[in-house]
Parts: C-alpha cells; structure tokens; sequence
C-alpha cells in the first residue's frame, strides 16, 4: 500500500475517533473537563484528540471508553 493512501487512512481514522468522541461527551452532557476527570486524562489531551491534534495511544483510548460507557471497538469503529 502506498505511503500517500496509508497517511490518508489514518488521517480519516483519526477524525472519526473525534468525532465519535465528541458525539459521545455531548450525549452523555459532558463536559470536556469532566470526560477527562472520568477517564483519569488531561483536559488538554481531551482538547487535542477532539479537534485531531493528537493520535490517542490503546490505554487512552481504553480510558476514555471506560468513562463513555461503550467499548474500544466503539471508538474506533465505523
């Protein structure tokens, strides 16, 4: 697979986790600071995933499904 294709799948992938993110924050009526004090995560980091500034490792990921109440799979997902 060519280099080009690669960055542009984890660019969307990174986007969907976001956005997948924010929907779940906002149905749960949370705030960015009380997802982060849920899932044991830096508001900060809470900041740069959701706008794609930052690629959230397994254990943050984990976290923060945890405190959303949905699996890893969810976040990740389609």
């Amino acid at each position: 697979m060519a280099s080009r294709k690669i960055e542009r799948i984890v660019e969307s992938t990174k986007r969907q986790v976001a956005e997948k993110i924010v929907e779940l924050r906002e149905t749960h009526g949370l705030t960015q600071l009380q997802l982060s004090e849920l899932a044991g995560i830096d508001r900060k980091t809470i900041n740069r995933i959701e706008n794609g500034h930052y690629s959230p490792s397994i254990d943050t990921l984990t976290r923060l499904a945890l405190a959303l109440q949905v699996s890893v799979s969810d976040l990740v997902g389609s």
